[in-house]
């Protein structure tokens, strides 16, 4: 950071950060007693009740190009951010061309616009301690800024410049997919990864749009013709959704997106979009990717989920909260108990508009992989055919919505909510549904939801490690055992 960023912004943060400490310095003289209470074990600790979720006010409208608009002042610092969501997504960028998406989101920003170069772009922001940052994922396209907020004015106009006029600098396109080129070489460096991406592609299927991965050859088929043609096609306004929060007057703030993104109208218009569907691609079986040099297993289990919408979702998010976690049942018995595991866990696991994963697993030594496995699988069964206790419920229950709450403590993360909400169609008193539907979940619930979706019988079972080190072997569980080539593709000369 140059040394004007930290005169302009550091001078500012450290008077409000000086101001803050002497405040609560003088809170905690003022309430310190003479003499020290006894400490309490924590059976006798009590805590006020959980605070209802308040969303805080805020104005949403619609331009009439069809850009939706949060606005949600908050005058606590001197700060404004903004996310822009636009429905675009990798997963509908061609099969011969993956990593297209990602390489447009990465260089609507770094390519600079057509008013200002990348570098005139980066010195402009950096003067004033702002950012402005873009990208592409599975299912959505973003961009965001963030700035003070006597410089929102400048910091907005860039930000709106890099959506309507992104250049696409050749030079920062060939960086791009350099970078990419060597995370594509570095992709079998961490076990994890492989685990994760692989266990992914056995569930939804190695061409699923939900699963496949960039290649040398994908990579060499995108041409700057072919950014500028998928930009074209899925940055429109009425793909939009706008949120602003932080310290400025929302009048003015109209005003200003009236003039940045009123008269936006792209000459052609959106296609259609159709949300690729997902199913699982292996029903069950068991995989294994041999890595000699590893001490300990990577080991996943699963089948294909499902989505939040799903009226029995908070009841398995409960179940979850029983298995996962410090003192759930996969930690105390499996870790605790038979000391199996490094790591382990088991959730289900939505998405919003396509179907998630169950997924279960975790790290273990080499020569426990066979128990370890048998365990998970163990928990899993118990869990569908044993009813959970009233104790387990109420702390499952307890912890689900005291973890919920922390999803809302800024305004900034409510409004995310909201505009999630929208983007993918949920209705806006979801989260309130959710609460509802959590606290209402019985003992029955639980275990009909584990009956209904948890599944043994079509568990895909991945293990990454040293096969020579895993005794007993993997045959002991199957006679079909699988070996997967994560070979990478060499490049065409």
């Amino acid at each position: 950071m140059s040394n004007l960023i930290l005169n302009r912004f550091g001078r500012k943060v450290w008077r409000w950060f000086g101001l803050l400490v002497a405040t609560m310095l003088l809170v905690i003289v003022s309430r310190t007693p003479a003499v020290a209470a006894t400490a309490k074990h924590y059976t006798e600790l009590t805590f006020p009740p959980l605070s209802e979720i308040q969303i805080p006010e805020y104005t949403r409208y619609q331009l009439d190009n069809g850009i939706v608009v949060y606005l949600m002042e908050d005058h606590e610092l001197p700060l404004v951010s903004g996310t822009a969501m636009i429905r675009t997504g990798d997963r509908l960028e061609p099969a011969d061309q993956v990593g297209l998406a990602n390489i447009t989101g990465e260089v609507l920003r770094t390519g600079g616009t057509t008013e200002h170069s990348p570098d005139e772009l980066n010195q402009l922001l950096e003067q004033r301690a702002a950012s402005v940052e873009t990208g592409i994922d599975t299912s959505v396209g973003s961009a965001s800024f963030n700035a003070l907020s006597e410089d929102v004015d400048m910091v907005f106009d860039l930000f709106a410049e890099v959506i309507k006029k992104p250049a696409f600098a050749e030079d920062k396109l060939e960086l791009a997919k350099k970078q990419q080129a060597g995370q594509i070489a570095r992709r079998n460096d961490d076990p994890k990864d492989i685990a994760s991406r692989e266990f992914t592609k056995l569930i939804y299927g190695d061409q699923s749009p939900y699963a496949r991965t960039i290649e040398y050859k994908t990579l060499a088929n995108i041409s700057r013709d072919d950014v500028v043609e998928f930009y074209e096609k899925y940055f429109h306004p009425e793909r939009m959704i706008l949120g602003i929060v932080g310290d400025f007057d929302s009048d003015k703030m109209r005003s200003r997106i009236q003039e940045k993104f009123g008269n936006w109208n792209p000459p052609s218009p959106p296609p259609e979009i159709t949300v690729p569907s997902a199913s699982q691609a292996k029903e069950e079986g068991l995989f294994v990717v041999d890595q000699d040099q590893l001490t300990q297993s990577y080991v996943y289990l699963g089948h294909i989920g499902g989505e939040f919408d799903n009226p029995d979702y908070p009841a398995l998010d409960v179940m979850n909260q029983i298995l996962n976690g410090f003192g759930g049942r996969l930690f105390n018995e499996v870790r605790s108990r038979q000391g199996l595991a490094y790591s382990v866990y088991g959730f289900w696991s939505p998405r919003h508009d396509y179907p998630g994963m169950f997924v279960a697993g975790g790290q273990t030594r080499s020569e426990a992989t066979v128990s370890f496995i048998q365990a998970i699988r163990s928990e899993i069964e118990k869990i569908r055919t044993t009813p959970v206790t009233p104790e387990e419920l109420e702390s499952a229950k307890d912890q689900v919505l005291n973890s919920f709450v922390f999803n809302f403590q800024d305004p900034s993360q409510t409004l995310s909510r909201l505009m999630r909400y929208e983007y993918y169609g949920y209705p806006e008193d979801f989260l309130f549904q959710y609460q509802q539907k959590v606290k209402e979940t019985t003992i029955e619930d639980v275990q009909r939801v584990a009956q209904k979706y948890l599944q043994p019988n079509q568990l895909v079972t991945l293990v990454v490690g040293n096969t020579d080190a895993i005794q007993p072997p993997l045959t002991s569980l199957s006679n079909n055992v699988t070996s997967l080539d994560i070979t990478i593709p060499e490049q065409s000369s």
